[in-house]
């Protein structure tokens, strides 16, 4: 009762605009989009078609075959899912998630939910994706890290932030570099902390953004090469 009138209290008195289509949001527990932006916005149900490997939709119908995009062939994770596509109100998620370590109510459910729809073969380690120190310092905490932690709570899965680290600040925006170029980029900006070691751990790697899938290849190599058997990938969103 206390949650519906605190939320008629913020909508009458001191209205949040969604930041997609700028009208009100109804309540506090929808985060930073409104309903109507929420249910326009594509979530993964698993009746789609998606890479077998990487997660890219192909169609929002089922498919009885496995198929496989070969766009990330060359890529070093296992597996990788996200709990939706990058657009309307989730993309305007994980804009706000860069700047404000508040995740809401539905968001928190949301990642819960897809997690486990995703039946990742028994993980014993989650990973989050590191920043670089200047990052950091910038923002005042990592976003992947409040993911992991949510996903933590909710299944008991052991989380380790400190072992992976960026060691390079990326100073270059990737949004309109080429797929290798993107490779480039995070080439050797990743290290593991010095005697560390992952060996037979079956890892989930989280981050807030799944794009070209560069980041989490570069990451997933190191892990790997540190002894890990399998790196999963899991994303709160995908590029479409």
């Amino acid at each position: 009762m206390f949650g519906i009138l605190y939320d008629l209290f913020l909508t009458l008195f001191y209205p949040r605009e969604c930041f997609v289509c700028k009208n009100s949001v109804e309540s506090s527990g929808e985060g930073v989009a409104c309903k109507l932006c929420w249910r326009e916005t594509r979530i993964f149900t698993g009746e789609e078609t998606i890479c077998r490997k990487c997660g890219k939709l192909h169609s929002g119908k089922p498919s009885e075959i496995e198929t496989y995009c070969r766009e990330c062939d060359g890529h070093f994770y296992d597996i990788a899912r996200a709990a939706g596509i990058y657009e309307s109100a989730l993309s305007a998620t994980v804009l706000n998630l860069k700047k404000e370590s508040f995740v809401s109510a539905r968001v928190q459910s949301l990642i819960a939910d897809s997690f486990r729809q995703a039946s990742f073969e028994t993980p014993t380690l989650l990973v989050p994706v590191p920043l670089s120190k200047k990052r950091v310092l910038e923002r005042g905490f990592n976003q992947a890290l409040l993911i992991t932690k949510i996903i933590s709570k909710e299944t008991g899965i052991e989380f380790d932030e400190k072992s992976l680290v960026r060691t390079r600040h990326a100073k270059v925006h990737r949004a309109g570099m080429d797929k290798r170029g993107r490779e480039l980029s995070v080439e050797k900006s990743f290290e593991v902390v010095e005697n560390q070691r992952f060996d037979d751990e079956t890892i989930i790697l989280i981050d807030d953004v799944f794009a070209s899938g560069a980041t989490v290849s570069a990451c997933s190599k190191l892990l790997k090469k540190k002894g890990a058997s399998k790196v999963f990938v899991f994303t709160l969103a995908r590029a479409a």
